[in-house]
This record gives C-alpha cells, sequence and structure tokens, in this order.
C-alpha cells in the first residue's frame, strides 16, 4: 500500500510509525519524479506490512519538504524510529531502493 503523507498525518504515519518509513518527495512536474513512480509504487507493494512507503508532494507540502532539506527531487528519504537513517537522491534504479530498504528492515 503507497501512502500519501501531508503535514496532517506525519506525525502520526511517519514519525511515530512502528516499522520504518520509505518517503518519496516528489512534484507533479518532475520528470525523473514521474520515471520513479512506478518503481516506489511496486516497492510499496512488495514490502507491504515491512516498511510503510509514501510520497509527498513537494509543492503541496513545502513544510515538510523544507524539514527535511530537500533541495532536489526525486529525493527518497528512510526514516526509523522518527529519526532519518538514509537517503537517496535523484532517479536510482530499484534494486539500490531495494537494497537500502533489506538493509534498514533487517536493522
Amino acid at each position: 500500500m503507497e501512502y500519501t503523507f501531508t503535514e496532517g498525518n506525519f506525525e502520526k504515519e511517519v514519525l511515530n510509525s512502528d516499522i520504518p518509513v520509505m518517503i518519496d518527495f516528489f512534484a507533479t512536474w518532475c520528470m525523473p519524479c514521474k520515471m520513479l513512480s512506478p518503481t516506489v509504487a511496486k516497492l510499496a507493494e512488495k514490502y507491504d506490512g515491512k516498511i510503510k512507503i509514501g510520497k509527498v508532494d513537494s509543492d503541496q507540502e513545502p513544510g515538510l519538504a523544507r524539514s527535511f532539506n530537500v533541495m532536489s527531487i526525486p529525493n527518497i528519504v528512510f526514516i526509523k524510529n522518527g529519526k532519518v537513517v538514509d537517503e537517496s537522491v535523484g532517479l536510482v534504479p530499484q534494486q539500490v531502493l531495494e537494497a537500502k530498504i533489506e538493509k534498514l528492515i533487517a536493522q
């Protein structure tokens, strides 16, 4: 399941999540973001229940983007126990994100 994170649900869904979280910071006009979107959806389905995967529209939620120092998109942030533990910037292959997810859920 793929989530949509907003300032309204961020504390509950991300910071207080009992499982790790992967956030895809994106924008609707961003071509690399559009190219990464199917990968994020596949990962959300594959790792459902092990890691919470969702998106933040950087244009709609600029405060969240700023709070994570998102300077360019796509920007993937990995959070565990309310803290950033890893990050990936730009369009990356699915295997790179899977390796980061596997490492995160193994900890």
